[in-house]
């Protein structure tokens, strides 16, 4: 950063009066702080890496102390960040502002295969961290491991699992495995059965693996008990809150089985647990089912998170989590983002993937394209049905995909006055004048169109308070949206 910037800094924390996910602040009055080591580590460890501010004392109302020598501390910060491994190379800037010396040490965030950075003091285990909210926190085992099994490539989803035999395999799912395999493939289709298990993946050394246990297995949960769904549906917006009898689950279930029995399980539970109604599109005039959320963009999430769950020792006693709220659908995954994908990446670029033998697997079951289109249907999906878009979160060590659901308008009383200032009445009031789709998007501040009328004026219409201008043509470019008389 430049000094303008250093000095703009300094002053945005003074009212600010906060340390963030990327800024970490140090007095550094009286001399060099001797522990750097957990922020040089939660910076390195970060995409978006971070800075350090020196010359800003926190405990003491974030007053502008100022550093005891510019010089001397970048030279003894500058030995820190060579105790890390991989050693890390931050940026200063120094900065006098009102007879007092700033400096700021830019710590850029390393590629995710040279990570964990840690302090070599501590080793590995010990001396690693990473960054949540204002803090540096150690980071986990499994934390650590994720990096680790990036980097060296291991493959869990074709370890071999001990305790198991080829016995304990569904023979006829295997052998419909084995014809569609070959299928189009005249050079596999002449080894022999064993040789072909090992090849792609079924077993090692004769063992079945973990892919073999979660596609084919008399019972996969018999050996892993938690890699199964959860799958809940709650009577509020947050788990635990109660419903008007005391009750804390509206529907409550545990569904194993193989890969392709757990996603169909998994789907016959949603479908049960929303609400399905027959509407009347104003876009197209034609009656149809509307889900609250939908079931193909369900399925892709669901899928998502059986192919690419972390299938690691880590992970063993985690199950996938399906959530129904009163408000949002979640999906939890064990298991991170994999690899150097970013959440603003998803869908959009080529990921590298954590169970390649898995989901070649699943393609050739028929359930997955394996094209990476399973982020991009959602998306499609959600749009259509006019609803906003999926979030992703990557919660450490656990990723999450949430569907929000429509809004809806209260239903109304055609004879009441809307004279309140809710959105609703601000709403029809705005189409006592004849509005265009783009126009009703603008004034509600939605940036997707079609979100805005199927779920704010789509209610409206259905309650009879607005009409259409050209009900015979509901696609038409010169359709116009209007309140009513009287409303």
């Amino acid at each position: 950063m430049t000094p303008f910037e250093l000095e703009n800094l300094v002053d945005h924390v003074q009212a600010l009066k906060a340390e963030t996910q990327t800024l970490e602040l140090k007095a550094a009055a009286q001399g060099c702080p001797t522990r750097l080591y957990d922020t040089l580590s939660s910076f390195s460890n970060q995409d978006e890496g971070g800075t350090i501010l020196f010359g800003v004392d926190e405990q003491n109302g974030f007053a502008p102390v100022g550093v005891y020598d510019a010089q001397d501390l970048m030279k003894h910060v500058t030995e820190q960040c060579g105790q890390m491994t991989p050693v890390v190379r931050p940026v200063f800037t120094t900065l006098l502002k009102d007879g007092k010396a700033f400096v700021s040490a830019e710590i850029p965030g390393i590629d995710v295969a040279d990570r964990p950075c840690f302090y070599a003091g501590k080793g590995r285990l010990k001396g690693s961290y990473i960054r949540v909210g204002d803090a540096d926190q150690p980071m986990t085992e499994y934390e650590i491991y994720s990096y680790e099994a990036f980097r060296r490539k291991y493959q869990d989803d074709i370890r071999p699992i001990e305790q198991a035999t080829l016995r304990t395999l569904q023979t006829d799912l295997l052998e419909q495995y084995l014809v569609k395999l070959k299928a189009g493939r005249p050079h596999l289709s002449q080894l022999k059965t064993d040789e072909i298990c090992e090849l792609m993946g079924i077993t090692r050394d004769g063992v079945p693996t973990m892919a073999a246990i979660q596609l084919f297995g008399l019972f996969p949960q018999a050996y892993f008990p938690q890699m199964c769904i959860t799958a809940v549906s709650v009577p509020g917006t947050e788990v635990g809150v109660l419903g008007p009898e005391g009750e804390r689950f509206l529907d409550n279930r545990r569904i194993e089985g193989t890969l392709s029995q757990m996603l169909e399980d998994a789907l016959s539970f949603v479908r049960k647990n929303i609400r399905i109604k027959t509407i009347i599109d104003p876009e197209t005039g034609k009656r149809a089912d509307r889900e609250d959320y939908p079931l193909t963009a369900v399925r892709e999430a669901i899928l998502n998170a059986l192919i690419h769950r972390d299938y690691s020792i880590h992970t063993e006693g985690m199950p996938i989590q399906i959530l129904l709220f009163e408000d949002r659908f979640e999906v939890r995954s064990p298991g991170g983002l994999y690899g150097r994908l970013r959440i603003d990446q998803l869908g959009k670029v080529q990921p590298d993937t954590r169970n390649p033998v898995l989901a070649v697997a699943m393609e050739v079951l028929g359930e997955t394209e394996n094209r990476y289109t399973g982020i991009p249907t959602m998306r499609r999906e959600l749009d259509r049905a006019g609803m906003a878009e999926p979030e992703f979160r990557n919660e450490h060590g656990t990723f999450v995909v949430c569907f929000r659901k429509a809004a809806e308008a209260p239903k109304t009383d055609p004879h009441t006055s809307h004279s309140g200032d809710t959105q609703e009445a601000k709403l029809l009031q705005f189409c006592t004048v004849p509005r265009t789709r783009q126009e009703i998007a603008a004034f509600l501040g939605i940036k997707s169109v079609p979100y805005a009328i199927k779920s704010h004026v789509t209610p409206l219409v259905e309650q009879g308070l607005i009409v259409l201008s050209l009900p015979d043509r509901p696609r038409s470019p010169k359709q116009r949206y209007t309140t009513t008389k009287g409303n």
